[in-house]
């Protein structure tokens, strides 16, 4: 411990108590519940979910609560719990095409099988604050809400998978087993199951910044937004005793499917290759951005020049992750004294050196 920080027990309580204070806000305003945020705070809700590798809602809405409103406070309070729950065993992979489709859109073909969906979304509204809001009470009007289209909607990217245009999906090839990143260390060179697996638990902005990076000339490459979907799964689990898969719990999930353009290699006709994105809850930026930045990474694969950052696995994985970088960036706030006081040693007698070097110099009687 730092000689300097000895004695603080009763600074740091009031630092709680202070921060207790500043989350309850005027008590006067009647407080907010993990129910409320929960329901009515839900892209917040699903981003800490998916950041922090847990699919609680109500854990996700307290931890919103606790850290008043700060998602990477809340992902690092989700994980550390997670880190508390027992392993009992590993789901089935999730059907997507089997999904409870709320939201279906292709930016590839105006017409597909079974319709383009448009769900709940901000895309066809005005970008202005609504004063209404500030009311509270039930919407006038407000249509009935659906309950999402029950059967399988084929994949958009069969379409011209059919063609032969479009790479096959290598998920369908591999039936090899699967790293769990959660419990083993990222390593290099890492396999696209373990890079996917750190861009689904990667910072949304830091992973949208790398996507848009790709899209203004920086591992250059051509996008269209095959297929993004969003709705609920069944998840799927063996049990030992019955020796078949059963349903455990249905998910919220969003996919993104993304194509792009390849000129083709000396081993490879000219396609479309894929990049892929899926994410906990309604997170269709997240997604979008994860399937950009998943597709850069595959350049060396695909024989592509890596030019850009968001091509380099170590440069893109080491740092997507927020939690780690708070952490890290943070700890810059902790009791430095003895460092600094080394270094401050350090540069005044390099300052002194330098003056009694100058001082001594012959150009000097020269310049003045």
């Amino acid at each position: 411990m730092y000689v300097a920080t000895k004695g603080g027990e009763q600074a740091i309580a009031n630092a709680h108590a202070l921060l207790a204070e500043d989350r309850r806000g005027d008590p006067t305003v009647p407080e907010i519940t993990p129910a409320q945020i929960r329901e009515q705070l839900r892209l917040g809700i699903d981003r800490v979910m998916a950041e922090g590798s847990l699919y609680d809602p109500d854990l996700a809405a307290l931890a919103l609560k606790q850290a008043r409103g700060d998602q990477v406070e809340a992902i690092f309070l989700l994980r550390a719990y997670r880190t508390t729950l027992p392993r009992l065993g590993y789901s089935e992979p999730v059907a997507t095409p089997e999904m409870r489709v709320h939201r279906r859109i292709s930016a590839t073909f105006k017409e597909i099988a079974g319709g383009q969906i448009l769900g709940p979304t901000f895309d066809y509204t005005q970008r202005l604050l609504d004063p209404s809001l500030a009311e509270t009470g039930e919407i006038a009007d407000a249509p009935a809400a659906g309950q999402g289209v029950a059967h399988p909607l084929p994949r958009v990217a069969d379409t011209i998978g059919r063609e032969g245009l479009l790479e096959p999906d290598a998920a369908e090839q591999d039936d090899g087993p699967i790293a769990d990143l959660t419990r083993e260390p990222l390593r290099f060179p890492a396999d696209r199951a373990m890079r996917l697996q750190a861009l689904a638990r990667g910072d949304e902005g830091f992973l949208l910044s790398m996507g848009y990076s790709t899209q203004r000339g920086y591992a250059r490459n051509h996008p269209f937004a095959g297929e993004i979907r969003m709705g609920e799964v069944a998840v799927e689990m063996v049990a030992p005793e019955l020796g078949f898969a059963i349903d455990i719990a249905d998910i919220c999930v969003t996919e993104c499917d993304m194509v792009n353009q390849f000129k083709g290699s000396k081993t490879e006709l000219p396609q479309f290759t894929r990049g892929y994105g899926l994410v906990f809850g309604y997170g269709e930026r997240k997604a979008m951005a994860m399937a950009l930045v998943d597709r850069s990474l595959r350049a060396e694969e695909l024989g592509e020049e890596i030019t850009a950052p968001p091509q380099d696995p170590e440069f893109v994985l080491y740092h997507c992750d927020n939690v780690e970088a708070s952490g890290f960036v943070q700890h810059l706030k902790l009791p430095h004294h003895v460092d600094f006081q080394s270094e401050l040693h350090v540069v005044r007698g390099m300052r002194a050196e330098a003056e009694k070097a100058l001082a001594e110099s012959p150009f000097k009687e020269a310049a003045e």
